[in-house]
C-alpha cells in the first residue's frame, strides 16, 4: 500500500527521496519499488472503489501515484485532468510512460502556490507513510477548491490478520501490505474519520476493500482454496464485518467552508 509522500516542492535535477529507503534496515530482503504495480479495478478493491467515487470532467491532483496503475483506472473514462505527484523516480517514470502527468515532487506549500486549484485531491495509500499527516491534509485544503473533494484510502491496521499476530505477540514489519516496513502511522476506522474530519472536511462516504491479493490469501491454508471460491470468501466476509476484514478504508470527503 505505498505511495508515500516526495521529498521536495518541485521537479529539479535533484531527484526525490523514496520513502523506501526508510524501511531497508527492518526486512531481510530489498524492497522491490514496483512491488504495488498492477492494481485490479474489481468494484471491491482500491482502484475500483475510488473509481466509482471519482466526479467526471475534473481537474484532479493524485499525491502519491506510484505507478500510475491506480490514476489511469479511477479516471478511467471520466474525461479528467490529472495531474500527479510521486517521491520515487523509478515509479513516476513507470507513470510517465503510460501517459501520466507525472512530477517527481511533493505536495507541499511551494507546490500549491503554483498551481491552480483543484476540484479533486486522491492519496492512495499515502497518509500511511508521512510522519504529519494532518498537516498533509492542510495541504490539501489549501489545493482544494470550495467543494472540492478528497478521495483517499488507507490500510486497516485493524485487520484480522494483525488481530491474531498481536493476539500471539507478534508485530513484524513485511516487505508490502498493511504491515509495509515504510508505514509510519496506523489507522482504524475511527482514527482516519478523526483525521478527515478534524482537517475541516466532510465525510460524505467510506468503504472497505477486500484485499483479495494480500499475503496471507497466497499462503496455507488459504493457497489450497480454488481461487474462485476464495475470493467469494473474502469479498462476502469484508461486506458482512468491513472493519474486521477490511483490508483498507476508502474515504470521499468534500471541502465545505
Amino acid at each position: 500500500m505505498q505511495r508515500g509522500p516526495p521529498t521536495s516542492g518541485s521537479e529539479s535535477d535533484e531527484p526525490a527521496h523514496s520513502p523506501d529507503e526508510s524501511g531497508h534496515s527492518l526486512v531481510s530482503a530489498p524492497l522491490e519499488p514496483l512491488r504495488y504495480d498492477g492494481q485490479s479495478d474489481h468494484p471491491e478493491e482500491v482502484a475500483g472503489i475510488l473509481r466509482a467515487m471519482m466526479p467526471t470532467g475534473v481537474r484532479v491532483l493524485e499525491v502519491g501515484c506510484g505507478t500510475g496503475s491506480v490514476t489511469l483506472i479511477a479516471n478511467h473514462g471520466k474525461g479528467n485532468e490529472v495531474v500527479a505527484i510521486e517521491p520515487d523516480p523509478q515509479r513516476a517514470a513507470l507513470a510517465r510512460s503510460r501517459g501520466v502527468n507525472a512530477m517527481c515532487c511533493i505536495l507541499d506549500e511551494a507546490f500549491v502556490a503554483g498551481e491552480q486549484p483543484f476540484d479533486v485531491v486522491m492519496m492512495a495509500d499515502v497518509l500511511e507513510h508521512m510522519a504529519d499527516p494532518g498537516a498533509a491534509l492542510k495541504l490539501v485544503r489549501a489545493a482544494l477548491k470550495p467543494g472540492g473533494h478528497l478521495l483517499i484510502s488507507v490500510p486497516n491496521v485493524a485487520h484480522w490478520t494483525v488481530r491474531l499476530n498481536l493476539l500471539f505477540g507478534r508485530f513484524d514489519y513485511a516487505e508490502y501490505g498493511i504491515m509495509d516496513v515504510t508505514h509510519l502511522r496506523w489507522f482504524y476506522s475511527r482514527t482516519i474519520r478523526r483525521l478527515v474530519e478534524d482537517a475541516g472536511l466532510t465525510i460524505v462516504a467510506m468503504r472497505q476493500t477486500a484485499g483479495v491479493q494480500l499475503p496471507v490469501y497466497q499462503r496455507s491454508p488459504f493457497r489450497h482454496v480454488p481461487k474462485r471460491a476464495l475470493h467469494a470468501f473474502v469479498r462476502t466476509s469484508n461486506r458482512l464485518f468491513p472493519t474486521l476484514f477490511g483490508c483498507q478504508h476508502v474515504i470521499k470527503a468534500v471541502l465545505t467552508n
